[in-house]
């Protein structure tokens, strides 16, 4: 897992133009690893794959969830605003609020090329969005305020020197990391 302070996670991830079965491979390493990690979404950035892959597993309130592979993911359309707090698996210990579009429309292609659509809202629609944020080195810190980032500084300098920030826990103690 890479976190904050690696510089892949501030690179745009390249398009994928093979759908073999090294890619297959490599989205099921992400899907075990983001599980591993009690994770929801995990993009190639931070496991060090410059490609535009994520993959996604929002809890439902039914104690399924909503699970996709997104290859080449980008969304055609943003709609509504909400604030909620959000983590991150590269930034262990740090959870803010941040603004989002609530409903978003996103094209993407699975595993095996064939394109598909997803109209996503609520806790989905912000996990697709922080993931495809990934995918163009955006972190969901770079989505607050200034003066916020400021107060967080600290902490983020500390997970940059390899140091997880004082008072705060382990990505496998923090309880569910997004």
């Amino acid at each position: 897992m890479r976190l904050y302070g690696d510089p892949v996670l501030r690179q745009k991830a390249a398009e994928v133009v093979e759908f073999d079965d090294e890619l297959r491979r490599l989205l099921e390493d992400m899907r075990e690893t983001m599980h591993a990690y009690n994770g929801v979404g995990l993009a190639g950035n931070q496991i060090g794959v410059l490609q535009r892959v994520a993959v996604i597993a929002v809890p439902r309130e039914d104690e399924t969830r909503d699970q996709f592979t997104l290859v080449n993911p980008e969304i055609v359309e943003r709609s509504g605003s909400d604030i909620d707090e959000e983590g991150c698996l590269s930034i262990p210990g740090i959870w803010e609020d941040v603004s989002r579009a609530l409903e978003v429309r996103v094209r993407a292609r699975d595993e095996h090329g064939k394109p598909f659509e997803i109209r996503a809202q609520g806790y989905l629609a912000r996990a697709i969005q922080h993931e495809i944020d990934h995918l163009d080195g955006v972190l969901f810190v770079d989505r607050l305020s200034l003066l916020r980032r400021q107060f967080l500084r600290r902490s983020l300098d500390a997970l940059a020197r390899g140091e997880m920030p004082e008072g705060h826990s382990p990505p496998l103690e923090s309880g569910g990391a997004r």
